[in-house]
């Protein structure tokens, strides 16, 4: 297993940003297979939906490098970049989109967990919503039945990390989000609910 100074975890940004888009994909398809997401990805969807850090003057990714090699990422952009996707899980909020940064995806491979890298990555994402300006920082993640047939019994839910982070789940705000899970024919919406804290 990979020690933590062996792994290089810097903030891409700018032109740096997009030669990362290609691999960041790979890792969203590969990480979010795993339980809860279950996602069935495409890679043709996926280089499409990452265009959105590559046009944002504003956005980030966060690559953990081992070697030459992306074992994990984590990206952001200010919320309302993704305004058309979650817009409506914030009505009633009193809280205005352009004053929060979304911190989306955080992605690593199994065998680097338990490293800190996680918290690395937000440290360097909150850092970055800082220097711009923003008030708060959010996410989002998807909330699936206790019951559900395929959650493994050894799962743990990041609730406690996050907490641990100053965030706490915005009361009402949950987006629904579609895409395909493994084993079924078609995309289901699924409910995605926003964490939030202060800066």
């Amino acid at each position: 297993m990979a020690k933590p100074d062996q792994l290089d975890v810097r903030a891409l940004i700018g032109a740096d940003l997009g030669p990362a888009l290609a691999d960041v994909a790979r890792l969203r398809i590969d990480v979010f297979r795993d339980w809860p997401y279950l996602y069935d990805g495409d890679l043709e969807y996926e280089e499409s939906y990452l265009q959105a850090y590559r046009k944002s003057g504003r956005a980030i990714v966060v690559g953990a490098y081992d070697g030459a090699d992306l074992v994990g990422a984590s990206t952001g952009t200010p919320l309302a970049d993704h305004a058309d996707d979650f817009a409506a899980a914030f009505d009633g909020t009193g809280i205005a989109l352009n004053d929060v940064f979304y911190c989306a995806e955080s992605v690593l491979l199994p065998a680097y967990r338990g490293l800190g890298i996680g918290h690395r990555f937000f440290d360097i994402r909150e850092a970055h919503a800082r220097r711009l300006g923003f008030s708060n920082c959010c996410f989002c993640g998807v909330v699936r039945p206790a019951d559900h047939p395929k959650r493994p019994a050894t799962y743990r839910p990041l609730d406690n990390f996050w907490r641990a982070r100053g965030y706490a789940p915005l009361e009402g705000a949950v987006a629904q989000f579609k895409w395909k899970d493994i084993g079924q024919a078609g995309e289901t919406a699924k409910p995605l609910q926003f964490w939030i804290r202060e800066l």
